[in-house]
């Protein structure tokens, strides 16, 4: 869980859009496309940030659980109902990304609170997410792009807010996601796959012996 006015770093303004607005999928699936594919030599990793005992928090696990059920062909999906992330597995859930992928292209989902004309609003933004800091937690930040969701209002109480937080709100809001994210993920080009350096030292010798035994007519 985030607060909503940490998220954002200077160096772009964030897309932000109401769940309602019947043009949300279209916009941010553009936006997310153009986010994610000069990606294209880069795992792309989400990771959904989260956990079921909170309603309000419980956005991240919602849509990797969402993602999960779809065979995606680009994304890596972290965070699920089963195995959410949260406060106490993060660093070594991001260990385990980075000990599986190549240098991965994360985005990072996490829900926050907000203004009360903000509720329901979807954001976009480049740079990562600083997850628990709506409930004064230090966690590492996460993410080379984020997404959030503010499904209710910040400023006093926040672990009660977030348990009084309308299921309906959080479920409707994480279908939009996920259907943005299956959406960018139909687009995307394939990953190109290139030999590593490493793979090309092993092939040398291999080349090398078969071209001594090779006799040119």
């Amino acid at each position: 869980m985030s607060t909503n006015h940490r998220l954002f770093g200077k160096k772009n303004s964030p897309m932000r859009i109401h769940m309602e607005d019947e043009t949300v999928v279209t916009q941010l699936t553009e936006q997310l496309y153009s986010m994610t594919e000069a990606q294209n030599r880069r795992d792309l990793v989400v990771v959904c940030i989260g956990t079921d005992r909170s309603t309000g928090d419980s956005l991240g696990p919602l849509i990797g659980t969402k993602l999960e059920e779809v065979e995606l062909r680009r994304f890596h999906v972290y965070g699920t109902l089963e195995n959410p992330v949260h406060a106490v597995n993060l660093q070594e859930r991001l260990e385990e990304i980075a000990k599986n992928h190549y240098r991965p292209f994360v985005l990072a989902i996490d829900a926050c609170l907000g203004r009360m004309n903000s509720v329901g609003k979807i954001s976009l933004a480049d740079g990562p997410v600083q997850p628990g800091a709506a409930v004064q937690k230090k966690l590492p930040s996460i993410g080379d792009i984020h997404m959030t969701g503010i499904v209710n209002v910040g400023g006093m109480m926040e672990y009660f807010v977030l348990q009084n937080t309308r299921l309906h709100t959080v479920m409707k809001m994480a279908h939009t996601i996920a259907d943005i994210i299956v959406k960018t993920d139909q687009l995307l080009p394939e990953k190109v796959t290139s030999t590593s350096l490493l793979q090309s030292l092993r092939l040398k010798p291999q080349m090398l012996l078969r071209s001594k035994n090779e006799t040119p007519l």
